[in-house]
């Protein structure tokens, strides 16, 4: 339990649940034939968490002062797992997840797609080292690089079978991909700064530049409020624009994302203790599973 906790188990599921969504819910659906075969979209999913396990196994490393203030119950690294066991794993599943990565893209026929996993690898390692350390930089990268494990399926899937004929059909899913990519990207840098609003005692005493550090917590708090206003509007809009046709879908968006960011926006309005900000975190979280459950709805719209 020591290495699932470290390795962030809950979120490496929810890795894996949204690409097996976009490839089984999304896109074979419809009955067209794109990139990746079983075997590969597996390939795909095992590289993407091993390197994501690896990414939380040296944030941890990094984090381990500021976790003794911030969360001191939920240490492991020093604890449980020693840092050198720690430095191990991180180097085996980074090692495990790009030489997978590299496989995936030769036999896709995308050497060049072996990039992705080394920039990946790599800005995690940074952002664990120094970029968490600066502000907004390093909030904005790992939501990037949230954003990028939900993208790489469309790449991989589409790219590689894309022709003049079935472009603009193609072009249609990939625009898709990229909205739930955006999303993904917004709710996870929203979670990233009540995160930091969370911790700031511990980011504080090791040298953080954090946004509450930088301009106060009281200032941060009101950004973060006008920030889970983005995602507020942008899903009402999507819904009215989009989905509006769709009776089933439409409630799905109205009780369990539309109800649950405006819920979060009043809460971030009034929130002042660490407490209500890990509270905010949470639903931040079951926001981000309802969003992506939603792909399901997508063979009945």
């Amino acid at each position: 339990m020591s290495f699932l906790n470290l390795i962030r188990w809950k979120n490496l599921l929810l890795i894996a649940l949204v690409q097996l969504l976009i490839k089984y819910a999304l896109l074979e659906p419809f009955g067209f034939s794109f990139g990746l075969t079983t075997l590969q979209i597996s390939i795909l999913i095992l590289a993407t968490i091993c390197i994501a396990a690896a990414g939380n196994i040296i944030n941890d490393i990094y984090d381990v002062e500021i976790d003794f203030v911030n969360k001191p119950d939920k240490i492991i690294i020093g604890k449980n797992i020693s840092e050198k066991t720690g430095y191990n794993l991180f180097i085996i599943l980074n090692v495990i997840g790009v030489g997978l990565g590299y496989y995936l893209s030769q036999s896709a026929g995308k050497s060049a797609f072996f990039s992705i996993f080394v920039i990946i690898s790599a800005l995690l390692y940074i952002y664990a080292s120094y970029l968490k350390q600066t502000l907004l930089i390093g909030n904005i990268i790992i939501s990037a690089l949230v954003a990028l494990s939900i993208i790489v399926v469309g790449i991989f899937e589409l790219l590689p079978v894309i022709t003049t004929e079935n472009r603009q059909t193609l072009l249609t899913f990939f625009k898709i991909i990229l909205d739930y990519a955006l999303f993904a990207f917004i709710i996870n840098l929203i979670r990233e700064i009540a995160k930091d609003i969370e911790d700031i005692d511990g980011d504080y005493k090791a040298g953080m530049r954090t946004l509450p550090i930088i301009i106060g917590r009281e200032r941060a708090g009101n950004i973060l409020f006008v920030l889970t206003l983005v995602p507020l509007f942008a899903v009402s809009y999507y819904v009215i624009n989009s989905l509006y046709r769709n009776q089933i879908a439409v409630i799905y968006f109205l009780a369990f994302i539309i109800a649950p960011l405006l819920y979060i926006s009043i809460k971030s309005f009034s929130a002042k203790t660490k407490k209500d900000y890990h509270h905010i975190s949470n639903i931040l979280k079951l926001v981000m599973l309802f969003g992506l459950l939603s792909l399901l709805l997508y063979k009945y719209n």
